[in-house]
Formats: C-alpha cells, sequence, structure tokens
C-alpha cells in the first residue's frame, strides 16, 4: 500500500529552507511524517495531534505528454514547494496543521517514458499505458491520506492525474463524488487510453463522477465531440467566452451557482493552471484568467463545507518564455498563492 510514497524526512527538506533573523518561517512549523512508523499510522496519529492538511507531489509529465502535448510538468512540485516552506509564518496561514507528506513515487514509470515520442502510434500508446499504471499509484498513496482522515492539497504533474484522485475519494466515501474544474478545456475526451485529456471522463465511465461543472471552458478549445460528450453526461459549464468576452455574468456568481449545484456529494476542486495567462504550463496561453481569479476561484470552492481536496496541475516551469528559472519563480510564486488560498478558506469551514 505504501510503496510508491517517498516520504520526506528531515535531511530531505533542509536543504530548500531558509532562515532569518527574528522572522519564523513556514518550514519552522509544518509536519514532517515520522518514518520508523507504519505511514498510515503516522498520519492517523498526526490528524490526532491537530494535522488537517497533506501537501504531496506528483513530478511527471507522461500525462500531457501521452495527449500528444509538451513536457515539463515534472518541475511543478519543486517550483512549489521551496516557495512555500519559506514564506513568512504568521496569524494569517495555520502552516501548524500542515503535514508534508513527499511524493508519489513515479521514478521508474519516468524513465520507461523518457526516451517515447508522442508521435509514433506505437510509442504513444505505450506512454498511455505508463500512464495508467500512474493513475493506480496516484489512486494508492491518496487512499492513504483520505483513510487518515485528512485532506491532500496535491501538486504537480499533469490532469491525468486527476482519475486516481477521484477513485481514492469515491472509494473511500463509498459514492461518486462531485467536482469543480477551473480549466479552459474539459479533459473530457474519448476513453482512447489514459492521458491528461481525459481523466474526468474515465471516472464518469468508471461510475465515480456524480457532477461536474467546468468553469473558464473555452468554447474554441474543446471539440464537439466533447462538448456533446458533456451534454449527454448533463455535466455544465460556464465559458470563458461567457465569464470574460461576453460579460454575461461575473466570476463570482457563475461559481457560487455552480456551487449551489455540487452539495450533494463529496467535493473535489480542481485547477488547471493552463487556465491562467501567462503562466508557465503545458498549454501555454494569453488569453486565460488573472492569478487573483484563480485564488478567488479556489476561495470559493474550498469555502464549501462539503470540499476535500484541491488538484493544482500542469505547471511546467521550462515553458516559461525566459527560460527554466523564469518558470520556476512564476510558478512557485502562483502555486503557493493557490495553495494558501485554499489552506485559508479550509479554516475558516468545518469539513464534514
Amino acid at each position: 500500500m505504501t510503496a510508491y510514497l517517498n516520504i520526506y524526512d528531515e535531511a530531505t527538506v533542509k536543504p530548500w529552507c531558509n532562515s532569518r533573523a527574528n522572522e519564523k518561517k513556514a518550514w519552522q512549523s509544518i509536519a514532517l511524517l515520522d518514518t520508523h512508523v507504519d505511514p498510515l499510522q503516522a498520519m492517523q496519529d498526526a490528524a490526532q495531534f491537530g494535522i488537517r492538511y497533506v501537501l504531496i507531489g506528483i513530478c511527471e509529465d507522461i500525462g500531457p505528454r501521452a495527449n500528444v502535448g509538451n513536457g515539463g510538468a515534472q518541475d511543478g512540485w519543486q517550483a512549489f514547494v521551496k516557495r512555500f516552506l519559506n514564506q513568512p509564518d504568521n496569524q494569517f496561514l495555520a502552516s501548524d496543521k500542515v503535514l508534508l507528506l513527499g511524493e508519489v513515487d513515479v521514478a521508474d514509470l519516468t524513465l520507461a517514458a523518457s526516451s517515447l515520442s508522442n508521435q509514433h502510434p506505437r510509442q504513444l500508446e505505450q506512454l498511455r499505458d505508463l500512464c495508467a499504471q500512474l493513475d493506480q499509484r496516484v489512486e494508492q498513496v491518496l487512499s492513504l491520506i483520505f483513510t487518515a482522515g485528512l485532506e491532500p492539497i496535491v501538486i504537480g504533474g499533469g490532469h491525468n492525474n486527476c482519475l486516481g484522485i477521484i477513485r481514492a475519494l469515491s472509494k473511500h466515501k463509498n459514492n461518486p463524488i462531485n467536482a469543480i474544474n477551473f480549466d479552459p478545456h474539459a479533459d473530457f475526451r474519448d476513453c482512447e487510453g489514459r492521458h491528461s485529456g481525459n481523466g474526468f471522463r474515465y471516472a464518469y465511465h468508471e461510475q465515480l463522477l456524480n457532477n461536474y461543472h467546468i468553469i473558464g471552458m473555452h468554447e474554441l478549445k474543446n471539440n464537439q465531440a466533447i462538448i456533446d460528450a458533456l451534454a449527454a453526461a448533463n455535466f455544465n459549464y460556464d465559458s470563458y467566452q461567457s465569464l470574460q468576452v461576453r460579460r454575461e455574468k461575473t466570476l463570482s456568481d457563475a461559481c457560487q451557482q455552480a456551487l449551489q449545484n455540487l452539495t450533494d456529494a463529496s467535493l473535489g476542486v480542481e485547477v488547471d493552471l493552463d487556465s491562467i495567462s501567462l503562466m508557465p504550463v503545458s498549454a501555454y496561453t494569453n488569453c486565460g484568467f488573472s492569478v487573483s481569479d484563480a485564488e478567488h476561484f479556489v476561495h470559493l470552492a474550498a469555502s464549501q463545507t462539503n470540499s476535500h481536496y484541491l488538484h493544482l496541475c500542469e505547471a511546467a516551469p521550462n515553458q516559461h518564455p525566459s527560460g527554466l528559472q523564469a518558470g520556476i519563480n512564476d510558478a512557485g510564486q502562483i502555486i503557493c498563492a493557490l495553495a494558501n488560498a485554499y489552506l485559508q478558506a479550509r479554516e475558516n469551514v468545518k469539513s464534514v
């Protein structure tokens, strides 16, 4: 059950931590797991001592590449974690309720995928097979977290990882779940083999998805088959054009109206960072939402009592026009802001 979890210890984290005189940093309050105890028992013990949230990374770009897209999503987690650890620890963030768990182990899958080209049909099929194996690992690790009664903030990799998270939460709750997704893409492509563009379609096909709403879906970036499939499933969306171009309703109104229809089951909060203008991501765009829009979405969704996780995916620092280092800086700052928005909102509600 724990074979695919790389747990961080103090030696792992210490090189990322900075100090400053007379200033307490988040890393000085955040918890690490006791590596001498069974991971599930250790997380359950942590929950008893007041831990509520778990940070877990997925350092892969297999899913986006299997979707015939760009690589680079393996660096999103590392861009985030150093930034998060070194932010000031003050009254506005409950760092003492956060556990830095570690990473889903994907090293062997990454190695197997490294020489594969998504431009060759047979190799593309192999990438999709590897993505399906990744699904199983994500599900196993997330099942531990949900079983321990903790809320995961899952960072890094492609949007393919939504399937493993949804599987874990749905099985833990013994019911299909709801999801709200801030994304220009519905990720509802055919079940043609696993990749970052069909995680929610597979979840629906497996009867794990009760209701699904996309905020900011781009009318011109989803094919007709996807739009028809959403309609057949009775899933809804508010398009980017309706919110930002035609201004038919505000982002706040769209989110609140959608969330009112997602109260009948556990809720997953999904953010594809492709939704944000100028964000270094797998599918870079100049025509998206602002960072503060994304933060507001997270705040509203996380303020629901039935919210159970946050998934931040598709950051690809190497896709920044100014290079990798600029991408790490921007991605780290933005992912950290979204994680903080979730943590602050959750501290203001009582989870169910």
